[in-house]
Parts: structure tokens; C-alpha cells; sequence
């Protein structure tokens, strides 16, 4: 990808974007120099092949066929603001040139609709679907195609113009991929961080050490374990193995460094999901397999027995793709392909939102988003709650209202899936729950917030550490940045900005966010790697 900074937001009412740009940009030259260098061979057709050392240094963009440029502009998958930048430095980005219907402003605005069109989330909404999320875009392509690529990095890595970054909360702890390196910071209770059994805490993000040399690609952190996915699809894992939730067999003692799940060795993995004491495995296949304990069926085999491996879970296999996978303490959630979620595992507190608090010992849908046509696009599972994003950027919550976790004025649980009405004018990207608590990031890298503050974890700063939020709120301690995600823990919260800068509030008594001088930290603050 061609990367560069470029800071922008949308102003309402506008339905047109506005930039603040800097020196740093893709211009219409530079892009025209990747032209170059990726197609070169394409270009033969149009200059003269003996000459074209000399015609190719004095080639403008304007002499390039437009149907080159647009190839290259869809096959390259460039981000939005790659776009936007090319459409404001060249004529030939922001015209017509009479190849497209009337509807498309620009050559840059008919790309991001082609774009827009191989998203998986776009293609499977019905067309009264799609023509509602256009609208709900004010009917700019590029705020839909941005919208599409939040969505499908919130549960993976982001972009930013510092690198591609994730971050997670742990309980007591904090895990972070930077530049395909993972670190952690906060307390090692069960060998969580993975630096060793002689690390107790880190008072600041430390660069995890792996027994082999791997790209990092996505974590997950839970209580008592942790989960990490390379480049290549291995899975490593660290933490307490006691109910072999870290997938290793041979093994109930406690792992204080990665260690890669033998089981998994030949079945290349996209996405882990740690719970309490029991993980999911979502494979580049989308199957789904899952290892730990299984008391309450959350493991999702129709039975209640553990799993000292991973094992697939048939039904989903059967069923078809699965897009992203998401761990309860003890209940399990699962987003296919075509906008069904699925949930298994403990029914306590209505999390699975079938309207019963029974245990389901293998995958159901919930039926009342299949009844309203409703497509999920991504969940969140917390503590004793549930929150999910539909592919038209609304939210939903269902689950135990203590607090105002679910944000709808009260404290009254749902016991299913009840739209958040409140954000309804709002694109949310990202929904993260833990526990009594919600954040909802929308499109403009705005947060919004709910429920208990949790010594200040919820992020407001006018308000006791105790206190219970029951409406989304926006999180003014946040608003001179643009966040691009945020992970919520037990008491503390980290987000990362699209500058790729990290901050965390909350509570810091274990050093969760990095620091070792404060217990808690009301305010955001900035969280550092460790020098090298």
C-alpha cells in the first residue's frame, strides 16, 4: 500500500469531506512513478518501445490511457486517503472523462464504488441494504469505502501512517502489535506477558521474545492466557495451560513464553480469540476450532466435554465461511460470511440473545437479526454483555443492564438484541465491550461510551470513578485525536491513533498502562515502547 499523512474528518451537516493536509502526501507524480515501476509492461502499448526510457521521464499523467489508471487504482486496494490526496492534486483524478454513469463525481469516486464492491461486508448486503448504507454515507463513496475498511480492521490490525498496529486489553495487562512485533506491558499473573517466569510486570511495553523469528499479525488477551497469529498463520500461546485453553497437550503447568500449538502447525489461522479458559481459532479457511474447557459448551461441540486440543467445530464447517470470532468468559460468538451470528456456550446473563438464559452446547443463530434481515458484521463479548455492529455501521446490545452497560437510559437487561436508537445517526466502525461497560468508535475517530467508570476507565473526566453512564456519551478527553481503536480490559482502556500514537486511562495499580509512577490515570496518557 502507498502510505502518507493525511489527517481529515467529516463535518456535519456537510456530506463533503475537508482535509488538513501536510507535506507528507501521494501526489498525482508519485503516483504516476508506481505506475511506472508496477506496470511497465503494460505501458509498451502506448509508447514507443525503443524510446521509451525517454518518453516514460517526460510522461505526464495526463498522457496515461484512463482505464490503466483505474485498473490501478482498484487492483493496487490503495486506502482512502490515498485517493482523496490523488483526486485533490490532479485534474485527472477529478474528472469524468465520460467512462462512467453521471452518479460518480470523479474517476477517484467510481474506483472507491468498484472498491467498495469487493468488500465482503458490501457484497453480502441486499440492495435495499446497500442503498441505505450509501445513504447513510450522504452518498460519497470514498466515506462508505472508509467505513468498509474500518470495519474489517477493527477485529485485526489498523493502519496508521506510524505502521499497521493492534492493541488489546488483558485483565491486569496490555498487548500490543507494532510493525509486526508483539509487546506487552502490566502484570505477568500466569505468564501472560511472555517474557519468562522470572518477569512479574512490565512497567512499560516490552518487545516479546519468540522461539523462532515471526511476524506478529494479531493477539488476543484474556485473564489468564494469551494468543498470537504470525504472518504465516502459526498461532504461539503463553499463560496458564491448567485447562489447556493454550491448546498444548502434553502440558497442565503454566507457559511463560510462547509457544506454537503443535495441532495447528499445518492449518494456517487468521484470527485467535482467548476467553476464560478456553480459545477459538478462526483459520484462513473460515473453520472455526476451539480447545479448553467446555462446561458450559462453549467450546460449541454439542457436548460438554474438554478439548485438550484444538478441535473443528463440524456444524459451522457445514454451514459455510466464517468472518470473525469473539470469547465470552465462558460463551463463545462466531459472524459468518452472510451476516449471521451464531452463539454457543453459557446462557447466563442473556448473552447468547436467544431470550433464555439456557446453555447452548453447539452453534445457534439468533434469530431475531435473521427475522429483520439484519447482517452482523462484527460483535463484542463482554463480561455479562454483548454488543455488534451491523454492516450499516448500527449498534446493538443485549444482555445484563447493570451499570447502563447496554446504554439505553436504564439498567434493564435485554434479553435480546435491542438497537442502540440513541446512535442511530452515527457510523459506528467498532464496538468493544468488557465488564458493565461499552465503547462505540465511529467513522470520524470520535468515541462514544457507557456504563460503569470502573476507576475512570470509561474515560470521563467530570464524572466519580464509580459512577454509571446509561447513555453513549462522547469521550471529550479524546476528541483532539482521531482514534482508529480502542480495547477495553477490566479496569483500564488503550486506543490507538491514526498517527499510530498509543493512550490508556483507567486504573494502572499493575501497570497496565505502562507506567510506573501513577495508580491510575483519569485522563488519557501516553503509552511508550521500550527504547532499544
Amino acid at each position: 500500500m502507498i502510505y502518507f499523512d493525511l489527517d481529515y474528518k467529516i463535518s456535519p451537516p456537510s456530506p463533503s469531506f475537508s482535509y488538513s493536509i501536510s507535506s507528507n502526501f501521494l501526489t498525482s507524480d508519485i503516483f504516476l512513478i508506481k505506475c511506472v515501476d508496477c506496470f511497465h509492461f503494460r505501458l509498451k502499448d502506448c509508447f514507443c518501445e525503443g524510446k521509451m526510457g525517454d518518453r516514460l521521464r517526460s510522461t505526464s499523467m495526463e498522457d496515461l490511457p484512463v482505464h490503466l489508471i483505474l485498473e490501478i487504482l482498484i487492483s493496487g486496494r490503495l486506502a482512502v486517503i490515498d485517493l482523496i490526496s490523488l483526486e485533490l492534486t490532479s485534474r485527472t483524478f477529478r474528472g469524468t472523462h465520460g467512462l462512467f454513469p453521471k452518479k460518480f463525481k470523479s474517476l477517484v469516486d467510481y474506483a472507491a464504488f468498484q472498491l467498495c464492491g469487493l468488500s465482503s461486508i458490501y457484497a453480502s448486503l441486499h440492495c435495499n441494504a446497500q442503498e441505505e448504507l450509501l445513504k447513510r454515507c450522504n452518498g460519497n463513496w470514498k466515506r462508505l469505502l472508509r467505513f468498509l475498511m474500518a470495519v474489517e480492521q477493527s477485529s485485526d490490525m489498523v493502519e496508521t501512517s506510524a505502521g499497521n498496529m493492534q492493541i488489546r486489553s488483558g485483565r491486569y495487562h496490555t498487548l500490543l502489535i507494532n510493525d509486526s512485533a508483539a509487546y506487552s506491558c502490566g502484570s505477568s499473573l500466569c505468564g501472560v506477558l511472555g517474557h519468562g517466569p522470572e518477569t512479574t510486570q512490565c512497567v512499560e511495553f516490552t518487545r516479546i521474545s519468540f522461539p523462532v523469528p515471526v511476524q506478529v499479525a494479531q493477539v488476543s488477551a484474556s485473564h489468564n492466557h494469551a494468543a498470537f497469529v504470525t504472518g504465516s498463520g502459526q498461532v504461539f500461546t503463553c499463560g496458564d495451560n491448567s485447562s489447556y485453553c493454550c491448546g498444548h497437550s502434553d502440558t497442565g503447568r503454566l507457559i511463560f513464553r510462547p509457544r506454537m500449538v503443535e495441532a495447528l502447525k499445518n492449518i494456517p489461522v487468521k484470527q485467535v480469540a482467548a476467553g476464560l479458559s478456553f480459545t477459538m481459532f478462526l483459520t484462513r479457511k473460515g473453520h472455526v476450532f476451539t480447545c479448553g474447557t467446555n462446561g458450559h459448551g462453549q467450546l460449541g461441540h454439542g457436548d460438554t466435554s474438554d478439548r485438550p486440543t484444538p478441535t473443528c467445530i463440524e456444524l459451522l464447517a457445514s454451514i459455510g465461511s466464517v468472518v470473525q470470532i469473539a470469547a465470552g468468559p465462558s460463551y463463545a460468538l462466531v459472524v459468518s460470511d452472510d451476516g449471521t451470528l451464531y452463539s454457543f456456550g453459557s446462557g447466563s446473563n442473556f448473552c447468547l440473545g436467544h431470550g433464555e438464559q439456557q446453555n447452548e452446547l453447539q452453534p445457534r443463530a439468533i434469530q431475531s437479526f435473521k427475522r429483520k434481515g439484519i447482517n452482523v458484521a462484527r460483535v463484542s463479548a463482554g463480561d455479562e454483555h454483548v454488543v455488534a455492529l451491523d454492516s450499516t455501521g448500527y449498534v446493538y446490545t443485549w444482555g445484563k443492564g447493570y451499570c447502563g452497560a447496554l446504554g439505553h437510559g436504564d439498567e434493564i437487561d435485554k434479553t435480546t438484541p435491542s438497537h442502540l436508537t440513541s446512535l442511530k445517526s452515527q457510523l459506528a466502525v467498532q464496538v468493544c465491550a468488557s465488564k458493565r461497560k461499552t465503547f462505540v468508535l465511529v467513522d470520524d475517530g470520535s468515541v462514544y461510551g457507557f456504563g460503569w467508570m470502573g476507576f475512570g476507565s470509561l474515560g470521563f473526566l467530570d464524572r466519580g470513578a464509580s459512577d454509571k453512564i446509561l447513555k453513549p456519551r462522547i469521550l471529550e478527553s479524546l476528541k483532539s485525536h482521531h482514534i482508529s481503536q480502542i480495547s477495553t480490559g477490566l479496569y483500564h482502556t488503550v486506543v490507538v491513533t491514526n498517527c499510530g500514537r498509543v493512550f490508556g486511562f483507567g486504573d494502572n495499580e499493575r501497570a497496565q498502562l505502562g507506567h510506573d509512577a501513577v495508580r491510575g490515570c483519569l485522563e488519557p496518557t501516553e503509552m511508550f515502547m521500550e527504547k532499544a
